[in-house]
Parts: C-alpha cells; structure tokens; sequence
C-alpha cells in the first residue's frame, strides 16, 4: 500500500521547442501519487537516461513516423526514457519483490508506477548503470545480428564518441576487427576517442573534407559501417567501401542535430553504382528487433576479454538537470550516454 499523500516530482514539456532545447521548454511540477493498479509496480527512480531523439519528439515539428518508436510529446506530458530503479511496491502474486532492481521506459521522474511486463528484472545487485542505460547493447545487436564482423575487419563507427558509438568501436574490435577508425566533431573528442576507446584513426568534422580524411584513414577501404550520423559521412563512407562490405544504420544525427530545427529528413547523395559493383549491404537496423540480445549483452560482460570495456558516460545530478542534460546531448558537448543520477 502507498502511504498517504505520497509526492513525486517529475519534469514535463511547456512548450515545442524551436532548434535546441532549453530550460524553457519544461516545468518540474510535482505530483501525488495514488494507489496503483493491481497489475502496477511503484518504482523509486535512480537514473534515467536521457536521449538526443527527445529533441526530435519534443519539436515543433514533430509528427508521427511510421517505424520510429518515439510519438511526438503533447504540451503538459511527463517527458520519459528508460530508467533503472527499486521496487518500493508489487501486487500480490508478482514476480518482483520488494527490493528488486529493474529497468524500465519511465525516466524524467522520482517514481514511477510500472506495468509489471514493463519491467526488466535486474536483480539485487547492478552491474554499472551504463551498462543497462548506455546503447552497448543496442550496438552488439547491430553488429551481431544487423550485420556481422569478421576476423581483420576495418570498421568505421560515425559520432563514434557518443552512446552508440562509444561502445561500437569496442565491441568491434572484441568481435575480431583489427582496425576501427570513428568520427567526431571535435579536437578535444579526437584525443578523448584515442586514449579511452582506443580508436586506431579518428576523423574529424570541420577538419577537412569527410571523404579524403577517411581515405587516408583507411586507404584500402572499409569493410564495415556502424552509422549514426548519415549525410556526408555517409556518402564518404559508400565511396570508401570495400568489395562485400556490411554498412548498418542506427540514426541519423545529421538530420535530428540539424542547428535550425530537429527533422526526420536525411537527405544523402551517393554513389548507387558503388553499391552494385562492390556487393555493399546497406541495412537499416533497430535493436528492438532482437530483443533477446539484451541478456546476451550482458551475459557477454562477464567473459574475460569482456570485462574490461569503457563505459562512457555523462552524469547530471538531481532531476532539475535533465533539460541541462539534453541540450548538452543535443550540442555534442556530453560524452557516451547521458544519464541524470536521482
């Protein structure tokens, strides 16, 4: 049972955002909670994560998309993303007890009340927060079952400092590539990429054209293209392919990062004749097309050779951080997955 006049505060949308996020754009408005439904779980939040496809869902130009899992956010909606917390209430006959850890969709707030199925069992104990919360397992599925790598493998991973990529380029190597090259936007980001996620070449935008930089950072082509960027990087990438490379596209950041407004448009032009010739598969990928690779994800991070993985992340404190938190996200300025500690 909850006890009386329970509160919780939680942050929601003002009003549409036009280009990036700011403050302005959300109220933190605290709530009291009634009892949940029989088939609710009250959770008390720890972290959440907070993801550059928010700006997308909260901006005036947001519309349904057939295909993309994030519907548009209505002016007065508790902002949410998936969220890691401890289970403070179960219904009778739950799987879950009290005490438990588990993941769940409803981050941007103190508690949540969880329909049981949405819930992923975590356990008594974490491993890092990151681990649930950052898109390692979203780039182990790409490149296990979208595509897959092979012993000797050049790889290159786009926007390869942020939560996907920061985890791609050392999940590749670990799958049998010998060479990972990523791309960045920023000196600091390049050395950052070097030291921590031991990139062998890093590419930098605003440092000369895309297309010769990767040329010279893998003069006899890639074999495989770990995608989140879109756009020129892209197109450079197509032109730089080896014969039967496996290119696997996870988003589109040229388009939702755009500095004048967030769009679901990413127009490319590249070479259709490269393609051909070359065998290159080009496959659009969601994790959430396997979604049993999660528990293989983690059931990967006890092995040896495993263990030693960088976790990036950028921590916010409290939840009154969060706007502060997307607008860093949205402007490159994090690193690997954002994430707001509670």
């Amino acid at each position: 049972m909850l006890p009386e006049k329970m509160h919780s505060r939680e942050i929601r949308l003002a009003q549409r955002s036009h280009g990036m996020p700011t403050r302005d754009n959300f109220n933190v408005v605290e709530t009291t909670l009634v009892q949940s439904p029989e088939n609710q779980v009250l959770v008390k939040n720890h972290c959440f994560r907070v993801s550059i496809s928010t700006r997308l869902m909260m901006s005036a130009e947001a519309e349904v998309v057939k295909g993309i899992p994030f519907p548009p956010l209505q002016i007065g909606d508790t902002l949410a993303d998936a969220a890691i917390g401890e289970v403070m209430n179960v219904p009778p006959g739950s799987d879950l007890s009290v005490g438990d850890f588990v993941m769940h969709p409803y981050g941007w707030r103190e508690f949540a009340q969880v329909e049981q199925q949405q819930c992923v069992l975590l356990g008594k104990t974490l491993l890092n927060p990151a681990a649930y919360l950052g898109h390692g397992w979203t780039a182990y599925a790409a490149l296990t079952r979208g595509i897959s790598v092979r012993a000797g493998d050049t790889v290159l991973v786009t926007s390869g400092a942020g939560a996907i990529g920061s985890m791609a380029g050392q999940i590749a190597r670990r799958l049998g590539a010998t060479r990972i090259i990523g791309s960045t936007g920023s000196a600091e980001k390049s050395a950052w990429m070097r030291q921590q996620l031991s990139y062998d070449a890093i590419i930098e935008r605003g440092n000369g054209a895309i297309a010769e930089q990767l040329r010279l950072a893998a003069p006899e082509g890639i074999d495989v293209l770990v995608d989140i960027v879109g756009g020129e990087q892209l197109a450079a990438a197509v032109s730089q392919a080896r014969e039967h490379a496996r290119y696997v596209l996870l988003g589109a950041l040229s388009a939702e990062l755009a500095t004048s407004h967030s769009s679901k448009v990413a127009p490319v032009e590249m070479d259709g004749f490269d393609l051909i010739v070359k065998g290159v598969t080009l496959k659009g990928y969601s994790a959430d097309e396997h979604p049993e690779a999660f528990n293989e994800w983690l059931q990967q991070l006890t092995q040896p050779d495993w263990q030693d993985l960088h976790f990036a992340a950028s921590i916010y404190q409290g939840l009154e951080s969060a706007p502060q938190a997307l607008a860093d996200a949205c402007s490159g300025k994090a690193r690997g997955v954002v994430m707001v500690a509670l």
